[in-house]
């Protein structure tokens, strides 16, 4: 009888398909995050079209798609691993998340606006467990944080592209009124948008279908219990320090980001006295520019230092990025000048972005090669119910609550930075020692795989 417990060892395709399946995942992750951030920058002209409240917006991102979107990842990523076709998945969602967004024009009521982005997260929920599978498999150990920091470029692209949209939108179109369409006849002005930025991912969802899947260069299928929900939890147990150390600690830097993001123009505005437009045009550039540029330096530390032999370095990078957090998101909101505050945000966008790709390396190298979507996926649920229920409201509750000054969300913006960041720093090196055992076993469980194949042949 096969041994379950054993990962499947895929073989690796070639380069160029290799670096092929990269860039179309990349293209997908920008197109999801263009459709995923559009929203937040349309406020005001859904309310007053549409006559909703700041709560049911807030209901909208969170119940209508992060729920989603999170707990989804999970039978999504057994569906990755128990032998799914990981190109025509990601397709898939590809083709219902862009052609739910450009829906969303069609949209009359916030319950259909609901409905929409309830579909919209179903369809991104397959991105990330498919894409950090099929990298994983592409990609030896050594060239992983390259490969998965590209990929994450997408994230920082597609935000970039999302603030530039609804900033023409707010300049040029956030007028009363209805727009003309071929085929939706009125819609409000807002609505042409999410037609503009959903269509393009029917583009991606046909590019994806032309990437090769690893598996099929596989002589046989891995054992078909390999993937089982029981082999999940066997792992989990057996190497839970490791798993609440990446997912936890990747889950605080992230929420320090978060509430950065979320509240990083309001500060501009009542510190600085910036305009809607200053503060949102700075954010946009310094997402578009400076955060690929991070991502990729990490990705491209994380693979030196594995080549050295360093099998802990996805947290080396996780911990060195929370500590140029630490000092630089710690210092922009106190000091006085605008100018210095706007300089510290250059570092500030650099060090946030640094650690995602080599995270997600982490995750793939913890995870036998038969788990790694299901893998992904509970890393993701954490990751992303933490960090969005913690950010944002952290900022808001200490200037509400312990400050008790709208003015003081600077002092609030230093404070969850420095906390977040020193949390990071503990949890990823509390998990340190663990992840190297973790990481030791999975390679040696593939090894011995692969030499029980090569006797069988």
């Amino acid at each position: 009888m096969p041994d379950s417990s054993r990962p499947h060892r895929p073989p690796r395709l070639p380069a160029t398909h290799a670096w092929y399946a990269v860039a179309v995942l990349t293209l997908a992750n920008v197109s999801g995050f263009v459709d995923r951030q559009i929203l937040a920058l349309l406020v005001t002209p859904i309310q007053r079209d549409l006559g909703v409240t700041d709560t049911e917006l807030g209901v909208l991102a969170g119940l209508g798609f992060a729920v989603f979107y999170s707990l989804l990842g999970l039978p999504i990523g057994r569906w990755v691993d128990g032998g799914g076709h990981r190109p025509r998945i990601v397709a898939l969602g590809a083709a219902v998340w862009s052609l739910l967004t450009a829906a969303t024009a069609g949209a009359r009521s916030y319950a259909q606006l609901f409905l929409l982005r309830i579909g919209v997260g179903v369809g991104e929920a397959t991105l990330s467990p498919a894409a950090v599978s099929i990298i994983a498999d592409a990609f030896p150990s050594e060239r992983r944080g390259l490969a998965m920091s590209t990929y994450m470029v997408g994230t920082f692209a597609g935000s970039g592209i999302a603030y530039a949209l609804g900033a023409f939108v707010v300049g040029r179109l956030d007028r009363p009124g209805m727009l003309e369409l071929p085929l939706l006849g009125s819609v409000f002005p807002w609505q042409a948008v999410f037609l503009l930025v959903g269509i393009p991912g029917v583009l991606v969802a046909l590019l994806a279908l032309t990437m090769r899947e690893p598996r099929a260069e596989q002589a046989a299928p891995p054992p078909r219990d390999a993937a089982s929900l029981s082999a999940v939890w066997q792992h989990m147990r057996a190497h839970g320090r490791t798993m609440a150390s990446l997912s936890l600690g990747y889950a605080c830097s992230a929420a320090v980001n978060y509430g950065i993001a979320f509240w990083l123009a309001t500060f501009l505005m009542r510190t600085h006295g910036w305009s809607v437009a200053e503060a949102g045009t700075l954010q946009g550039v310094l997402t578009f520019t400076v955060g690929p540029v991070g991502v990729l330096l990490g990705g491209r530390l994380s693979d030196a230092w594995t080549r050295r032999g360093r099998v802990d370095a996805p947290l080396r990078v996780g911990m060195l990025a929370a500590l140029g957090m630490l000092v630089c998101a710690g210092s922009y909101p106190v000091v006085p000048s605008a100018t210095v505050a706007a300089a510290l945000l250059v570092p500030v966008n650099l060090f946030a972005a640094m650690p995602w790709g080599a995270a997600n390396a982490a995750v793939a190298e913890a995870m036998p090669a038969t788990l790694r979507g299901q893998g992904s996926a509970l890393y993701q649920l954490v990751q992303n119910l933490v960090s969005g229920a913690v950010g944002p409201a952290a900022v808001a509750i200490l200037t509400d609550r312990v400050f008790r000054d709208p003015a003081a969300v600077r002092w609030s913006l230093a404070a969850v930075a420095v906390v977040g960041m020193s949390v990071t720093l503990l949890l990823l090196g509390w998990g340190r020692t663990a992840y190297q055992r973790t990481v030791t076993a999975v390679r040696e469980m593939e090894e011995e795989q692969e030499r029980g194949t090569a006797s069988a042949a």
